[in-house]
């Protein structure tokens, strides 16, 4: 492991939920082998107490616990501001379950029992995609007024190296990476009828484990976002039985 990936392991806390105490115990030691500081909680009011006390960077929760469930969790969860990236575990892997964890706010999903490695890589992308927000955040305040590179439509501004979308007011808006690479795929195909299959080819790439149903949950989540911002609100089109169309004109530099 190289000297950046271990500093950024140790740097980084991962809370694991989950009623059986021994996957808490199999996931945890595995994490912590490989550089990570990982705290347990048995159920989500553990969770809930845990975080009082401590700042997560990534909580692994599972769905299916006695009492309260994971997903009610994840709704409470994504109701405060700042809240940790979530990837869910469920013994039921249905796509329905899938869409419903991704649908609620949830980073990535993983049918239990799963691969320690297979939910290591996961957890390593979902903190790199998380620390390629954070720093493209940073970098949209110090060139906010550079014009050149950046991308508009309809009085929002997008800048597709420093990945930071701002609203007609200036506002930046919160945007996973999955919403981000979407709403990219839109300004770069705008005013034109996309296919699910298109949407996943250009957001995503052919590598993707996506399917066309979770392109429909993404393009919900961002048009929420985008609605409760100022003009945000018909952007994205539904073309019946086709795709989606991005409406604004889009104008670079």
């Amino acid at each position: 492991m190289n000297a950046t990936l271990l500093h950024m392991d140790l740097a980084t806390r991962i809370l694991i939920v989950d009623d059986d105490a021994g996957i808490r115990t199999l996931i945890s030691a595995f994490l912590d082998k490989h550089g990570y500081q990982t705290d347990v909680a048995g159920n989500p009011n553990e969770m809930r107490e845990q975080m009082r006390r401590q700042r997560y960077d990534l909580i692994v929760l599972d769905v299916m616990m006695p009492g309260e469930d994971g997903l009610s969790a994840l709704r409470q969860l994504q109701r405060g501001d700042g809240a940790p990236p979530v990837i869910m575990l469920s013994a039921v892997g249905t796509d329905i379950d899938r869409i419903v964890g991704l649908e609620m706010g949830a980073e990535d999903y993983l049918a239990k029992p799963c691969n320690p490695r297979e939910l290591l890589a996961r957890i390593r992308t979902v903190l790199r995609r998380r620390e390629g927000t954070a720093l493209g955040i940073a970098a949209h305040i110090v060139t906010m007024d550079a014009a050149e590179g950046l991308t508009r439509f309809a009085g929002w501004t997008i800048d597709l190296v420093g990945r930071t979308l701002a609203d007609p007011a200036g506002d930046l808006v919160a945007l996973s990476d999955a919403e981000f690479r979407l709403i990219r795929a839109f300004v770069e195909h705008p005013r034109r009828v996309l296919s699910r299959d298109q949407i996943l080819d250009y957001s995503t790439g052919h590598e993707s484990e996506l399917y066309d149903r979770a392109i429909d949950v993404q393009v919900s989540r961002l048009r929420r976002k985008l609605a409760s911002h100022e003009g945000g609100a018909e952007l994205i089109r539904t073309v019946r039985n086709e795709g989606y169309m991005f409406v604004p004109v889009v104008t670079r530099g």
